[in-house]
C-alpha cells in the first residue's frame, strides 16, 4: 500500500532504523515491523491475515483503523483513497483501501 503522514514531524519519527529507535525505544523494531506489513501489503484486506489485530475503530476515532505494536499501543491511520472506498452496505471495502494516511504511531488511545 502506498503510505504517507499526517505531519512531516510524524515522517520524521520513521525516517531511517535510527529515527525509530530514538522515538519509540524498546517497541521500534515492532513499529518498524508493523510499517513494513502495512507497506508490503496489497491492499488493506491483507492486513487481516497479519499479527497486529489491524481494526476499525469506533466512537471518536470513527473511520480510523488500528494496528497493534505492543500491549494498548498501535499505530493509528485512515484510508486516503479519493473517493475512500465503501461496499454497498456502507462499510468500508477493505480489499479496496490501497492507501493510507498514518495519523498517529505508538499510541495508547485506551
Amino acid at each position: 500500500m502506498k503510505l504517507s503522514y499526517s505531519s512531516s514531524r510524524l515522517e520524521k519519527t520513521v525516517a531511517s532504523l535510527t529515527a525509530i529507535a530514538k522515538y519509540y525505544g524498546n517497541r521500534a523494531k515492532i513499529v518498524n515491523q508493523r510499517l513494513k506489513d502495512l507497506e508490503a501489503a496489497r491492499n488493506l484486506e491483507t492486513m487481516k491475515t497479519l499479527g497486529g489485530n489491524c481494526h476499525e475503530l469506533s466512537g471518536n476515532l470513527k473511520g480510523k483503523l488500528a494496528i497493534s505494536t505492543s500491549g494498548n499501543r498501535r499505530i493509528i491511520f485512515e484510508p486516503s483513497d479519493n473517493p475512500v472506498p465503501v461496499k454497498e452496505d456502507g462499510g468500508l471495502d477493505w480489499s479496496k483501501v490501497t492507501e493510507i494516511i498514518i495519523t498517529d504511531i505508538d499510541i495508547d488511545y485506551h
